[in-house]
């Protein structure tokens, strides 16, 4: 018995390793390529350079297009995630606390929300009704849309768990019902709300297909679609390449860092209960 617990031991130390590896070569890999000559990175191995050239990223910095997606990118994603977010925590509040049959009916769809496929030639068509194609207040509104199912899932189990005691001391003291959510209860979500900031923030960032059929000028795109016209354009140069994919993933290393401590309690807490 000892023995078997010590080979599936093993086995998982090993399979952990393996998936470990498959997110830190291609990782090094880019680093290291970034700072290597055009020939050298042609290559695109894991060697290290003969000599280091930070110019690639200088190359890379002097792209107006370059800091254009990159302000666009945390515009779309911002705001986004945080729109998502109030009206997700808002309605979530509603449900949780509110559990008719009616309200048990809005929130399984809600959670439709998590499963059913994006109808895009739907979506297209209006949008293009409303003239908001080609708009920022057009991607944020479907980035939100896509986002609040999930949110409203994460935020829903996280009120269960949040006593109603609260709500009616507050509404005594003489609290009305938008002050008493946000002065009270919205305080004490907390982990939910970075775990929705950092998921949300992250999943805007790294989108490929709302900026590739709703944006059609590339003054509005993000880093995604940029890095996907840089490729193109330098695809003979890897170095720079590299350097440019560095510089779109350093962002999304920081919003992860700085929320990683919040990300497992808000997904768990009260996750089982609906």
């Amino acid at each position: 018995m000892i023995r078997q617990k010590r080979i599936a031991n093993l086995l998982l130390t090993l399979l952990l390793w393996i998936l470990v590896l498959l997110i830190v070569v291609p990782m090094a890999m880019i680093v290291l390529n970034s700072v290597k000559s055009v020939n050298e990175s042609a290559v695109m191995s894991l060697e290290l350079p003969t000599s280091i050239h930070t110019e690639n990223f200088t190359q890379v910095l002097a792209d107006k297009k370059i800091f254009r997606s990159f302000f666009n990118s945390i515009f779309l994603s911002v705001a986004s995630a945080t729109l998502s977010m109030l009206l997700s925590a808002l309605a979530a509040f509603t449900l949780a606390r509110n559990r008719t049959k009616g309200n048990r009916i809005i929130y399984i769809v809600f959670l439709l929300g998590l499963v059913v496929p994006v109808n895009y030639i739907m979506t297209v068509r209006v949008l293009q009704t409303l003239q908001l194609i080609n708009t920022y207040l057009g991607a944020i509104l479907l980035y939100t849309a896509q986002f609040i199912p999930f949110t409203v899932f994460i935020y829903y189990g996280f009120i269960l768990d949040t006593p109603k005691t609260l709500d009616e001391a507050a509404l005594i003291d003489g609290c009305g019902s938008v002050r008493m959510f946000f002065k009270v209860i919205f305080p004490l979500l907390k982990p939910v709300t970075s775990t929705a900031m950092v998921l949300n923030l992250l999943n805007c960032w790294n989108d490929f297909i709302v900026p590739l059929y709703f944006l059609n000028s590339s003054q509005k795109w993000g880093m995604v679609m940029m890095m996907y016209n840089y490729f193109s354009k330098y695809v003979s140069s890897w170095n720079l390449v590299c350097a440019a994919m560095l510089v779109n993933v350093l962002p999304i290393v920081i919003i992860y860092i700085a929320g990683q401590k919040y990300l497992v309690s808000g997904m768990t807490a009260g996750a089982v209960k609906g």
